[in-house]
C-alpha cells in the first residue's frame, strides 16, 4: 500500500523512538496527524546560490526534503503540502521560462523536484502568474499532486460556488489514519487555497481579461460549507497570505488571522511574507499566539522561504461516530541550517539524492546560462549601503532604464527620470543577501542578481507633486530621529526595501526629523502635514507641483504596486514587454563597459550633533570609506556589521 492510499507508515529503516508526544498519547480512535508545509520555495532547490554561483546551505528544497523524511517518521500519519509561489524566484525559472521554454509534456524542474518529494496537494502563490497563464498551466500539467485555489477565477458566477476557478478551488483528499492502537481508519481531509488579490495588479498584462479575483474572507465563507457538506472530516487553509492584522477589509493582501477566525476552518499554512511562524516576531499581535503558533486559537505556521523551514502543524484526533475532532494541536517551524551571532552558517541536513537527482540536468544547464558573458563593468557594483546613499547598483539600473526609455520614446517633451529599488539588502535574506559584483566581467548571473524578478518596463507621465509624494512614500523606510541625539535607529525593519525607490535625474533631501507622511506598510496618508523631501530639484530648479515627468519604472510599480502617489495604473504613459532585467543587459551589451558610479542624487538632510545605526552586511568594510560621515560600530546579531552615520 502507497503513501498515496494511506498516509500511515514510516521511512524504511528508521526507529520511531523520536514520535511526537500526540503519537504516544494516542489511544483507540484517537490518531497524531502531523500536517508539513514548503512555502515560497520560488525554485530553490539545489542548496545554489545562482547569483553568487556558489553552494549555500541556507537554502534548498533538496535539503528541506531530508527533514521531510525525517519528520515523517516521527509520525504515523502525516501530509505535506506547498503554500505556493513554487514557479518563480531564481535564474533556474528564468532560464526554464525564457530560454529553453516549456513544451507540451515537458516537467518543469522544480515540479520534478516536488513530485520526487511526494507532495500531497499544493496552492498558487502570486509569483505562480509572471510568467503567464500559459507557462503556469504547463508547468502544473507535470503535477503528481492537486493543485488547489479558490480565489483566482476565470469567471465570477453569482457567488464564489458558482465561479468557474482557474483550478479546482479545493481537493478532498480521501486516506487512511492510524489510531493509537494500530487500527486504521478513513479521514477526509479537506484543502483550499488562496491568493493575494492584488495579483491583478502585479501581473496585469498577463491576467487581465482572462482571470479575475475575489476576497479572500468572501471565498472561503462561501466554500467551507460545501466542503463539509461533502463529508471533509478537517479543512485546512493553504493561504498563501501573510498573517497580516486581525482587522479584515476587502481584498485584503495578508488575511491569514480573520481567515482563521472562520468556523470551520481547522489550520491555517501561511506564506508570502517570508517569515518564520511560530517566532517571537509576531508577539502581540491581536488574533496571534506567538508562542503557541495559533491564529484565533486555531494552528498555524509559515515555513520560511527557498526551503529555509519546513512549517509543522501536529493534531491529536478524536473519533466519535465516525467522525473526527480536533483534541489537540501545536505548531513549529524547523530550519535547515542555523546562524549563530557571528554570521557562521551550520547546516543541519544533508540534501536528498533523489531530489537533487531529478533536477540534474537543469542545475547544470542553469549554470551555463547565468555564466554567459554580457559586458564589463569599471567599478564594483554593491547594494552595501543602498539605504543610506546613492549607490552604484541602483544607478546602473536606473541609467539602464533611462536609456532604453529615451530610445522608445525619443520626442518626448518631458523630462525622463527613472525609480529603481534596492532587492538586496540584507533584511530577512541575511547579512549576504547584498549585490556584491567586483570590476570586471559580467555575465547573466551578475544581472539577475541586480535585478531579481522578471518585471516588464513602463514609463509613468506624474506631475511634480506626485513625484513629491512618490518620494514621500520611499522615505516611510526610516525612522523619525530627533535633532542633536546620538545613535538612534534607522532604519524600520518592516519597511520592505523593494519598496524604497530611488529615482535618477533629480536632487533632493529626506529630513529625518520629520514623521513619515505615509504609513510605512499600506502606503495609507497618515500624517498630512509632514513633509520629509526637501530641497528638490531638476536641473538645478525647485520642481513645481504642476511640473510633468515620465518616470521610468517596473510594471509592478506602475500599476499600483506599493501604493505610491502616481503610479496607480491610470497614468502609464509607455507599456513594453521587455523585461527590466533584459533592458540591462541590452545597455551593457550596448557599452560594452559600464561605468555605473552613484549620481549622488539623493542625501539624508544635515542635522548637527545627530547620529543613526544601521545594520549592513561584513563585505561593506571594502566600501565604508566612500559614504561621507560613515564609521563602524561594531558588529550586530545574525552577522551583521553596525554603522553610525553623522548627519
Amino acid at each position: 500500500m502507497n503513501r498515496r492510499q494511506m498516509i500511515a507508515g514510516t521511512v524504511a529503516g528508521t526507529s520511531l523512538i523520536a514520535l511526537h508526544p500526540f503519537s504516544a498519547r494516542a489511544s483507540a480512535n484517537q490518531a497524531h496527524l502531523r500536517i508539513m508545509e514548503t512555502t515560497d520555495l520560488h525554485v530553490h532547490v539545489y542548496p545554489y546560490d545562482y547569483y553568487a554561483d556558489k553552494p549555500v546551505d541556507t537554502a534548498g528544497l533538496a535539503r528541506t526534503a531530508t527533514h521531510i523524511d525525517s519528520i515523517r517518521a516521527e509520525s504515523h500519519n502525516s501530509l505535506l503540502v506547498d503554500n505556493g509561489d513554487f514557479l518563480q524566484g531564481n535564474p533556474m525559472g528564468d532560464y526554464v521560462a525564457y530560454e529553453r521554454g516549456l513544451r507540451e509534456g515537458d516537467i518543469h524542474p522544480v515540479i520534478a523536484a516536488m513530485n520526487a518529494v511526494g507532495f500531497d496537494a499544493a496552492t498558487l502563490g502570486n509569483h505562480e502568474f509572471n510568467y503567464g497563464l500559459d507557462f503556469l498551466l504547463k508547468a502544473l500539467a507535470g503535477a503528481n499532486f492537486p493543485v488547489v485555489s479558490a480565489n483566482v477565477l476565470r469567471h465570477a458566477g453569482a457567488d464564489p460556488t458558482r465561479d468557474k476557478t482557474l483550478v479546482p478551488p479545493y481537493v478532498i483528499l480521501d486516506r487512511q489514519i492510524a489510531d493509537g492502537q494500530g487500527n486504521s481508519h478513513p479521514i477526509r481531509i479537506g484543502l483550499i487555497g488562496f491568493a493575494p488579490p492584488q495579483i491583478m495588479t502585479w501581473d496585469r498584462r498577463h491576467l487581465e481579461g482572462r482571470v479575475e479575483t475575489r476576497d479572500i474572507l468572501q471565498t472561503a465563507r462561501a466554500w467551507i460549507p460545501q466542503i463539509r457538506e461533502q463529508g471533509a472530516d478537517l479543512i485546512i487553509a493553504l493561504s498563501h497570505s501573510g498573517i497580516g492584522g486581525a482587522q479584515h477589509s476587502d481584498g485584503m493582501e495578508n488575511a491569514s488571522v480573520p481567515l482563521a477566525a472562520l468556523d470551520g476552518i481547522d489550520a491555517v499554512m501561511t506564506g508570502h511574507s517570508h517569515l518564520v511562524f511560530p517566532s517571537p516576531s509576531f508577539q502581540g499581535m491581536a488574533g496571534v499566539d506567538a508562542e503557541a503558533g495559533t491564529l484565533h486559537g486555531k494552528p498555524a505556521t509559515m515555513g520560511g522561504f527557498w526551503g529555509s523551514h519546513l512549517g509543522v502543524i501536529d493534531l491529536l484526533l478524536e473519533r466519535e461516530a465516525g467522525e473526527w475532532r480536533v483534541l489537540g494541536h501545536s505548531a513549529e517551524a524547523r530550519p535547515i541550517y542555523e546562524r549563530n551571532d557571528t554570521g557562521t552558517i551550520t547546516a543541519l541536513v544533508d540534501s536528498d539524492t533523489k531530489v537533487l537527482n531529478a533536477v540534474a540536468r537543469d542545475h547544470s544547464e542553469t549554470l551555463s546560462y547565468i555564466r554567459r558573458p554580457v559586458g564589463r563593468t569599471a567599478t564594483p557594483l554593491h547594494s552595501y549601503f543602498a539605504l543610506v546613499a546613492d549607490d552604484p547598483s541602483l544607478a546602473l539600473i536606473n541609467a539602464a532604464q533611462q536609456w532604453h526609455v529615451r530610445q522608445m520614446m525619443p520626442d518626448s517633451p518631458h523630462p525622463i527620470l527613472s525609480a529603481a529599488a534596492p532587492f538586496k539588502a540584507g533584511g530577512r535574506g541575511g547579512p549576504d543577501y547584498y549585490t556584491d559584483i567586483p570590476a570586471g566581467d559580467l555575465a547573466i548571473r551578475n544581472v539577475a542578481d541586480l535585478y531579481l524578478f522578471p518585471n516588464t518596463l513602463r514609463a509613468v507621465r506624474i506631475t511634480g507633486a506626485q513625484l513629491r509624494g512618490w518620494l514621500e512614500r520611499s522615505a516611510g523606510l526610516f525612522h523619525q530621529v530627533t535633532p542633536g541625539q546620538p545613535d538612534q535607529p534607522l532604519i524600520h525593519p518592516d519597511f520592505p526595501s523593494y519598496n524604497f525607490d530611488v529615482i535618477n535625474g533629480i536632487r533632493y533631501e529626506i529630513d529625518l526629523a520629520q514623521p513619515s507622511r505615509f504609513d510605512r506598510i499600506s502606503g495609507k496618508l497618515t500624517n498630512p502635514e509632514a513633509w520629509r523631501i526637501t530641497a528638490l530639484t531638476h536641473l538645478g530648479k525647485p520642481v513645481q507641483d504642476d511640473d510633468i515627468f515620465l518616470v521610468a519604472t517596473n510594471n509592478y510599480r506602475a500599476g499600483g504596486g506599493g501604493n505610491f502617489a502616481g503610479a496607480d495604473g491610470t497614468t502609464v504613459a509607455l507599456e513594453t514587454t521587455v523585461t527590466n532585467r533584459d533592458i540591462i543587459v541590452r545597455y551593457i551589451a550596448d557599452q560594452g563597459t559600464v561605468r555605473a558610479a552613484p549620481q549622488a542624487n539623493w542625501r539624508l538632510a544635515p542635522l548637527p550633533g545627530t547620529s543613526v545605526l544601521f545594520e549592513t552586511g561584513p563585505g561593506a568594510v571594502r566600501f565604508a570609506d566612500t559614504i561621507p560621515g560613515l564609521s563602524p560600530a561594531g558588529p550586530a546579531p545574525q552577522g551583521f556589521h553596525s554603522y553610525r552615520l553623522a548627519l
